[in-house]
Formats: structure tokens, C-alpha cells, sequence
């Protein structure tokens, strides 16, 4: 899925049109490796607000 923007401040979801292989690399090598347990507790933390 793809945000494209409509008009400002209005934005739809549309079909990709690449396979999924093409978004390797797109966002860069992440700097460290987490387990989910660990991106679980950091997005309770970020809901909580800590």
C-alpha cells in the first residue's frame, strides 16, 4: 500500500505498484538488532507516554 496525497492535508491509500523487493534497502541498515519483546516494550513505553 502507498500514501499518495490528494490535496494538502488529504491523503488516500492506493495499491503498490512495486513488488515488496524494491523496499529493500529504502530505509537503511538499522543501527541495532531488537527482538520483538523488546519493540513490544517500546511501543507500550511510547503509549504510556515514557
Amino acid at each position: 500500500m502507498e500514501f499518495v496525497e490528494i490535496e494538502p492535508g488529504r491523503y488516500e491509500f492506493i495499491a503498490a505498484t512495486r513488488p515488496v523487493t524494491a523496499l529493500k534497502g529504502m530505509f537503511g541498515k538499522p543501527r541495532k538488532s531488537l527482538t520483538v519483546e523488546q519493540m513490544n516494550a517500546a511501543i507500550a513505553a511510547a503509549a504510556a507516554g515514557e
